[in-house]
């Protein structure tokens, strides 16, 4: 269970990215953050971009469209 969910539904890129990463910087070193998108470039954009981070990616799944990600933010 994840202590953040964010709902980038229907949302266009980037959007979705500029959303995940604003509510990052708004949480503690260690918790975790549900992402949900619907736009197809978050299934590159976002793992692209932990990367570069201090953020960990947990978990990526795709079903019907939706894109969920848990990302566990870092230090």
């Amino acid at each position: 269970m994840a202590d953040r969910t964010l709902d980038a539904s229907g949302l266009r890129c980037p959007m979705p990215l500029l959303k995940t990463k604003l509510e990052l910087n708004a949480m503690s070193p260690g918790e975790d953050l549900e992402v949900i998108a619907t736009d197809a470039g978050s299934a590159r954009d976002i793992p692209a971009f932990l990367n570069l981070s201090s953020h960990t990616l947990v978990e990526s799944t795709e079903a019907n469209g939706e894109y969920r990600f848990v990302i566990k933010c870092g230090g």
